[in-house]
């Protein structure tokens, strides 16, 4: 009797293990199919188109993004007005922006509505004007930390961008119980304001632009993104697993081990 417990005991823990192995080698197949959309394919979000092409028009700061884009020429041209019909957002909710600050919220409209190649940080939005978000896309250290020197004498009432506001009027303006403060009072860091200011949208990051590790919203020639994506969709099984949400991926390589 003891003889069969230990076979039935043995061959129960060989079946596991095949199973196991087998889910793992399937949900790794799925995650190789779905790492190739993501190299390469847009959110659904307001205004990005379905699937990314070239747009040979694309204004001015969007420019970069012309060989292969998200957006449209007028999402684009959109992009550089102040109360657009994009979202009706104001910048000037606490005085005028500066020009330099505001350079640096077009750059990141642009990256938002454009990049095909945030596919590793797309998840699924709570909101009811877009289906996807972002979510800790990994900003290169120059980026964040010139937006934050460029803007940190300009003057805001919030935080947190994405919520909040008083919409009555069809623009933003400042809650009735907030009040305008510095730049600095309200983000106190670089990292505070870039990962704050659109819901943890973004990461704050030490890494640069030569590291290849970081996406990057100000560039010029080929975009230098589709590289960081390719990183973190293939690097480890765990790296990969967490970029493409596929937690359970982790949790069965624990469970090998």
């Amino acid at each position: 009797m003891k003889t069969e417990l230990t076979l039935f005991h043995s061959s129960h823990g060989d079946f596991r293990r095949s199973l196991l192995l087998f889910l793992v080698l399937l949900i790794a197949l799925l995650s190789c199919v779905s790492a190739v959309d993501k190299l390469n394919m847009c959110m659904d979000g307001k205004h990005q188109i379905s699937e990314p092409r070239p747009e040979g028009q694309l204004y001015l700061q969007c420019s970069p993004w012309k060989d292969n884009a998200c957006c449209t020429a007028n999402t684009t041209e959109e992009a550089h007005q102040d109360n657009s019909y994009l979202y009706n957002f104001n910048w000037n909710h606490c005085g005028i922006m500066s020009d330099k600050c505001k350079e640096h919220f077009i750059q990141d409209t642009c990256f938002y509505e454009c990049s095909p190649h945030l596919g590793p940080w797309i998840q699924q939005a709570s909101e009811s004007w877009r289906k996807e978000r972002i979510v800790d896309v990994p900003l290169c250290l120059e980026d964040c930390k010139s937006w934050f020197e460029d803007c940190k004498d300009d003057y805001t009432c919030k935080e947190n961008w994405h919520k909040g506001w008083d919409w009555s009027s069809g623009t933003n303006r400042c809650p009735h119980d907030s009040h305008c403060s510095r730049w600095t009072e309200i983000f106190p860091s670089a990292q505070d304001m870039c990962e704050k200011i659109w819901s943890n949208s973004y990461k704050y990051t030490t890494l640069t632009k030569d590291s290849g590790r970081c996406m990057q919203m100000w560039f010029t020639g080929p975009n230098p993104n589709r590289k960081v994506a390719e990183y973190y969709l293939n690097g480890s099984p765990e790296t990969v697993a967490m970029a493409t949400g596929l937690q359970v991926y982790v949790l069965l390589m624990m469970l090998l081990r």
